[in-house]
């Protein structure tokens, strides 16, 4: 008998146990984040739902091997990955993760694979949407990355003054940010699988705008939910997000 597939690999991380009937909601982290940003939400969501947490390269644990600088060639290991999950399965993506998120989801129909019950983006605009180009975060120099980091946000900038830590981080973040850069979605893509996109009122990266233009990209519902904060407002609004996960999850799975 196969022994049944635990969801932790290099790449996919389960931080808690979930009920034999749970969905599993994959999490992909933001540039430069890691799968223990959702530890909380593992923790909060267990066991009506089972969190796996993506683990990019070049971070943590895996912190000595090379980042993938090519968005698309993550997106087509992670969908390799998750084929040897069982059961129903659901994305949740933040800032660079919710276009990963979407790419997976892209490529599961591709091939053919039962696309995810539901999209969850968070903190990106859709990939339909146009910005007047600027500088490419991914070549700026290093106090320009930190500036960056800084004005978006996040329980843990203080961090950024000391410099161990920062050459330790600046690393993933800018191998991130060029994968992201780099990468164009297929134009006209639209999904199978109904999304539920959230935004910060104060997000600088995304508008009310872009964030409703998800809805073009797909032919299921698209439902959009604006909290209070700015780009990483999940961390404040942590309650109210995992409320509107779980509430979401709860009307479709079956």
């Amino acid at each position: 008998m196969t022994a049944p597939h635990t969801g932790n690999t290099p790449w996919l991380r389960r931080y808690h146990a979930a009920g034999a009937d749970a969905v599993t909601l994959v999490c992909f982290p933001h540039a430069g984040g890691s799968a223990g940003w959702f530890h909380p939400f593992s923790a909060a969501l267990a066991p009506t739902v089972g969190v796996v947490a993506v683990q990019y390269p070049g971070r943590q644990d895996r912190f000595s091997e090379p980042c993938v600088e090519d968005l698309g060639e993550i997106a087509e290991t992670i969908s390799r990955e998750l084929l040897a999950l069982p059961g129903p399965l659901a994305f949740f993506g933040h800032s660079m993760g919710a276009s990963l998120a979407f790419e997976v989801a892209r490529l599961r129909e591709l091939s053919g694979a039962e696309p995810p019950l539901m999209l969850f983006l968070s903190g990106r605009s859709a990939p339909d949407t146009h910005r007047p180009p600027g500088q490419p975060v991914g070549s700026l120099d290093d106090a320009g990355l930190v500036a960056r980091i800084r004005r978006l946000g996040g329980t843990h900038t203080e961090l950024l003054a000391d410099p161990e830590i920062v050459g330790l981080v600046l690393p993933a973040v800018r191998g991130d940010y060029r994968a992201l850069e780099s990468y164009r979605c297929p134009p006209g893509t639209v999904l199978r699988s109904p999304l539920t996109v959230l935004t910060g009122s104060e997000d600088p990266l995304t508008t009310a705008e872009e964030a409703d233009a998800w809805r073009h990209h797909t032919t299921g519902t698209c439902t959009v939910h604006t909290f209070p904060g700015g780009h990483f407002f999940l961390e404040a609004e942590s309650p109210a997000v995992l409320a509107t996960i779980t509430g979401t999850l709860a009307r479709i799975a079956v």
